[in-house]
């Protein structure tokens, strides 16, 4: 952890906690405005790089934070804000420090504010004496502009309030708010090249994973650490019935030599291949030769020696030029390097002001790609080193797993739902990892899948504990391994508490998922999800009658046994939510909490703040996904 030393009395300090990239974006996009305005000293560092005790040491900072999950904090916020919390750190131990704020979010996850760790830190570092330069901001990803609609006019009110706090820390505000198209400066990679003797090829895939994506600037907020598992598809099964549009499939994946180490609630990130005929195509519009070896490094990073790897490799598993939209910065840099007038004069006019909204008609609401834009655009000729600098990185996609370790300890299953969708211009557009999985053959043995794991927000709960499952459409995911566990454990100790679950679908005909396995388990004597062992499964066809049903109502028509389980004096049950973040976990919890008013006789108030105490005790739990 670098601690700020001495800072210079002209230092502005942009401190990021992204999750995603979309901090670092945003905090790269804050320093360079910053130097245009004529800052002396501008400091870009992610907040776990920054040791929280220098904070009294520094005079003028910018907070750029990002939500994650449930309202949650990025990783590399958590050690800096806990810092924060300790007791001796009192009202006045930040009175020399003026600062902004600003935070990234998504209005679509209806039950949490918008950058709400934002907005935590903003109180805590104002209520420890720090001076606000101005009003926090808050980007939003739904606005017609995502987080820029709220950060241009942030920056701006920035700008002008730090000019009239600190004149010589930012003398020029035009210069900041209004870049100045004649100078581009130099990117901030290096990319060195070597020839194939210089090189030696690396055969473990794990480990050639590992090396070029810890190679990569743009993956540093990313754990770079090798796959924890190369594993091979054994099962693609399409789960959804019928001539419908929507393809849910159930995948299978095994690790044929070993055991692997994981729990019900936990989540699989898979790195997705990218289509290697249109990696093909990005290296040949960009006039790169494919079979060179390169090492990447930042120009003020570490000197330490790289082990070369071919290009392609490098492009084809760190940077995401067949899925993933460019940012504005993107497209400013182009204009540098376009040597047709119109071509020029139109990425000029996205980038500017006035040009905002068309940029984000013609980018992101047709999810342009890096190759597409190129393509767009045939006199840009831009150096590898601004692309690989401004290339969006090649994420990993997360996915609930839908297995017990109980009941299959070397594989791992999920439920997908494959992506897809029509553009405005009406394009048609596939999610990268969703169409890869489902364009994958069992038991080839070419394609083996990068996976890591990590602990999802679902807790994995005690035998013990009554479960209130409520998971429509692919929510079902995690609660199929909950169902499954607990059969497992059944088996062993008849006394393992009860299970009822409220799944929802359109059509039963259709997307009725896992059908056989919930009757199974809801039919069958002493199953888990039977009312012989006090559990129950309840499902709702939205589509299969005039008056659309959800899971909501079928909670409220179960009224007397929902508040049977939640109440049960033996044992505290937990409600776990999964499924889509538009109006479901809303909507659930008003049900419950008319359950307990109507079948309990609780106020609507109580009923409320009951609902509230089991959240905060870590018995009411919510994961859900735009």
């Amino acid at each position: 952890m670098a601690p700020s030393s001495s800072p210079l009395p002209g230092r502005l300090v942009i401190l990021y906690a992204s999750q995603t990239g979309n901090a670092i974006d945003a905090a790269e996009r804050v320093g360079r405005e910053a130097e245009h305005g004529g800052c002396p000293a501008v400091d870009v560092l992610s907040m776990d790089s920054f040791n929280p005790s220098c904070l009294p040491d520094e005079r003028f900072m910018i907070f750029i934070v990002s939500t994650t999950g449930q309202g949650d904090p990025p990783d590399s916020m958590k050690n800096f804000w806990k810092y924060l919390l300790r007791n001796h750190l009192g009202a006045r131990w930040l009175k020399g420090l003026h600062y902004a704020m600003f935070g990234l979010g998504d209005s679509s996850y209806r039950e949490y504010n918008v950058g709400f760790p934002a907005i935590k830190l903003d109180q805590r570092l104002f209520d420890l004496g720090a001076k606000r330069i101005t009003e926090r901001g808050l980007g939003d990803d739904q606005h017609s502009l995502g987080y820029e609609g709220e950060l241009d006019p942030s920056l701006l009110s920035l700008w002008k309030s730090l000019n009239r706090t600190n004149p010589s820390l930012l003398p020029r505000v035009s210069d900041a708010s209004h870049r100045k198209l004649n100078i581009l400066g130099d990117a901030k990679v290096e990319v060195i090249y070597y020839s194939a003797r210089q090189a030696t090829d690396i055969s473990d895939s794990k480990i050639l994973i590992e090396k070029a994506r810890s190679m990569s600037p743009a993956l540093k907020c990313h754990n770079s650490r090798e796959p924890q598992h190369m594993l091979q598809m054994v099962t693609n099964q399409r789960l959804t019935k019928g001539d419908t549009d929507r393809d849910v499939r159930h995948f299978e994946l095994e690790d044929r030599r070993s055991a692997i180490s994981y729990q019900v609630g936990d989540v699989l990130e898979i790195l997705p291949s990218q289509n290697p005929s249109l990696v093909d195509d990005f290296i040949k519009r960009c006039n790169l030769d494919p079979d060179c070896y390169i090492t990447v490094r930042t120009k003020d990073g570490d000197k330490v020696p790289k082990d070369p790897i071919k290009l392609k490799t490098f492009v084809a598993l760190t940077m995401d030029v067949t899925s993933a939209s460019p940012r504005r910065y993107f497209f400013e840099v182009m204009s540098y390097f376009a040597t047709d007038e119109r071509e020029k004069a139109k990425l000029q006019d996205y980038t500017s002001p006035e040009g905002r909204g068309d940029l984000s008609w013609y980018n992101q609401n047709e999810n342009r790609t890096v190759l597409e834009v190129l393509v767009d655009f045939p006199s840009v000729q831009m150096p590898f080193e601004w692309l690989v600098q401004l290339t969006p990185p090649l994420k990993k996609r997360a996915f609930s797993i839908s297995s017990s370790p109980l009941v299959y300890p070397n594989q791992i299953h999920l439920t997908v739902s494959g992506v897809s969708w029509l553009t405005p211009w009406k394009r048609t557009q596939h999610g990268l990892c969703s169409t890869w999985l489902t364009g994958l053959s069992p038991d080839e043995d070419d394609h083996l899948i990068p996976c890591w794991m990590r602990r999802g927000s679902l807790p994995r709960p005690r035998p013990s504990v009554p479960l209130l499952l409520i998971g429509p459409g692919t929510g079902c995911a995690p609660f199929r391994a909950f169902v499954e566990e607990r059969a497992a454990q059944s088996a062993a100790d008849p006394t393992t508490a009860p299970v009822m679950f409220f799944f929802g679908c359109r059509n039963e005909d259709i997307d009725f998922l896992y059908k056989d396995f919930w009757l199974k388990h809801a039919q069958g004597q002493g199953g888990v999800l039977s009312h012989e062992k006090c559990g129950g499964f309840f499902a709702a066809f939205s589509r299969d009658q005039p008056r659309k049903v959800y899971v909501q109502d079928k909670i409220k028509e179960q009224g007397a046994r929902v508040l049977d389980m939640l109440c049960s004096k033996s044992s505290k049950a937990a409600i776990y939510v999964a499924g889509s973040s538009t109006g479901m976990p809303a909507d659930v919890t008003v049900a419950l909490e008319e359950v307990l008013c109507q079948e309990g006789g609780v106020p609507r108030e109580d009923a409320s703040g009951w609902l509230k105490d089991l959240k905060r005790a870590g018995r009411f739990i919510v994961e859900t996904w735009s």
